[in-house]
C-alpha cells in the first residue's frame, strides 16, 4: 500500500514514515500541498494524510484537488485543532477521517486500516455486482443459444423431412424399373411422377439457397430505382400461360407507378412469391386481383395480391411465416410444397422496411397487401 504524508512540520511526517514503513507501508513525504500535489500526479497512491492547517495551500484546498485527480483516493486529516466544526467540513470536501495531534502509531493504524477495510469491501460489493451482472448476462446469452439450437435442430429435422419425401419417391421408382416390376405401358408414367419428384425437390434446394442468401446479405445488389408497376407487370406475364392453364383469371390494377430504392429481381421475387402462391392455392375457374397504388400522405406504396383461394384459418395465419410451415387445405389441395415463399416475402420486405397484411376467409379467398418506402425520384433520396 502507498502513503503520502503531507505536513508542514518535519517531525510528524518522519514520525509518520517510521510508523508506517515498519508497518510494511511503502511512505513518501512532502512538506506543502503543491508538493503533495505533484506526487500524487507522478505516480498513484492509495491513502493520503494530509495536514488541515499550512502555510500557503491549507490541507482543506488540497483535498479538493486531490479528489479530482484520483476519486478512489482514502484521505485521511490530521490536525491539531480537532474541533467538530472542522469534522464537519472535512466530510464535505471529501475526507473520510480525521485524527487529532498529537497521535500514537498505534491510532493512526487503526483508523488507516478501518478505511482500506472500507475501499476494499466496496471494492469486492461492486466486483461482485459486475459478476452477478456478467452471470446474468451471460445466462441471457446462453438461453438464446439454447433457443437458436432448438430452432436449429427444428429446422434440420424438418427439411430432412421434406427432403426425404421426394428422394424416397425417386428412389423407389428407380428400383421397381430396376428389377423388371414396371410394365412398358406403364412406365412413361412412372417416369412423368419421377421427374415431378425431381422438380420439387430442386425447388426446395432452390428456395433453401435463396432465403439463406437473403439471411446472410448474398443477395444483397446495389439499389437503384425501381419501377414497382413494372416488375409486377412482369411477374404476372411469367405466370399468365400456368394461370391459363388453371383456367384462373388474373387481373391488375395500377393506379400508380410508383419507385422503390432496391433490386430489380427483389422487387420482382417479391411479386411472384404472392403470386405464386394465390396459383397454387386457388381452384380452377377462380379470380386473382393484383394492385398497386401509392399512400402520398406516409410516402409508401402498397401492393396487394388477392384471391378466390382456399383461405386461412384465424389460428393458423400467426404460423404461415415460419419456414416450412403448410396449412392444413394447403397439403390436402396440393401434396407438394416447400413452405418457404411466405418466409422468403417477410425477410424481402425485412430488407426494405416492409411491412405486411393478411386477410383472409376459409374457401373464400385471402388478399396479402405489403408496404415499402416510395422512392422519390426529384428528390434522389428516400423520403
Amino acid at each position: 500500500m502507498r502513503v503520502l504524508v503531507v505536513d508542514d512540520e518535519l517531525g510528524i511526517r518522519e514520525g509518520c514514515r517510521r510508523a508506517l514503513t515498519n508497518q510494511g507501508f511503502e511512505v513518501e513525504v512532502a512538506e506543502n500541498g503543491p508538493a503533495g500535489l505533484h506526487k500524487l500526479r507522478e505516480a498513484p497512491f492509495d491513502l493520503l494524510l494530509v495536514d488541515a492547517m499550512m502555510p500557503g495551500m491549507s490541507g482543506m484546498e488540497m483535498l479538493q484537488h486531490a479528489r479530482k485527480l484520483d476519486p478512489e483516493l482514502i484521505c485521511i486529516i490530521i490536525t491539531g485543532y480537532a474541533t467538530v466544526e472542522l469534522a464537519v467540513q472535512a466530510i464535505r470536501e471529501g475526507a473520510h477521517d480525521f485524527v487529532a495531534k498529537p497521535f500514537p502509531p498505534a491510532l493512526l493504524l487503526q483508523v488507516m486500516n478501518r478505511e482500506l477495510d472500507r475501499r476494499r469491501l466496496k471494492r469486492e460489493a461492486q466486483r461482485v455486482k459486475e459478476l452477478e451482472e456478467e452471470l446474468s448476462g451471460l445466462t441471457r446469452v446462453k438461453a438464446e443459444m439454447e433457443k437458436l439450437a432448438a430452432i436449429e435442430s427444428r429446422f434440420m429435422l424438418t427439411m430432412v423431412h421434406i427432403l426425404r419425401a421426394p428422394v424416397a419417391v425417386m428412389q423407389n421408382s428407380i428400383q421397381l424399373v430396376q428389377k423388371g416390376y414396371v410394365p412398358a405401358e406403364e412406365l412413361p408414367q412412372l417416369l412423368s411422377r419421377v421427374e415431378l419428384r425431381a422438380g420439387e425437390l430442386l425447388s426446395i434446394l432452390d428456395d433453401l439457397l435463396l432465403l439463406s442468401r437473403l439471411k446472410e446479405g448474398l443477395g444483397a445488389q446495389p439499389a437503384e430505382p425501381v419501377s414497382a408497376a413494372e416488375t409486377l407487370e412482369a411477374a404476372c406475364a411469367s405466370f399468365q400461360k400456368e394461370a391459363t392453364e388453371r383456367q384462373l383469371a388474373i387481373s391488375m390494377e395500377v393506379s400508380d407507378r410508383p419507385f422503390v430504392l432496391g433490386s430489380p429481381d427483389h422487387l420482382r421475387l417479391l411479386w411472384s412469391q404472392l403470386l405464386s402462391n394465390a396459383i397454387r392455392y386457388t381452384p380452377s375457374g377462380g379470380r386473382i386481383t393484383l394492385s398497386l397504388k401509392t399512400n402520398s400522405q406516409e410516402r409508401r406504396i402498397q401492393g396487394t395480391v388477392s384471391d378466390t383461394g382456399i383461405g386461412i384459418t384465424p389460428e393458423e395465419i400467426p404460423r404461415i411465416f415460419e419456414e416450412f410451415y403448410r396449412t392444413e387445405a394447403a397439403k390436402s389441395m396440393k401434396e407438394t410444397g416447400t413452405g418457404l415463399g411466405l418466409p422468403i416475402v417477410q425477410l424481402l420486405l425485412s430488407l426494405y422496411g416492409g411491412t405486411i397484411e393478411i386477410d383472409s376467409t376459409p374457401e373464400k379467398g385471402s388478399s396479402f397487401r405489403f408496404t415499402l418506402p416510395e422512392f422519390t425520384r426529384e428528390a434522389g433520396v428516400r423520403p
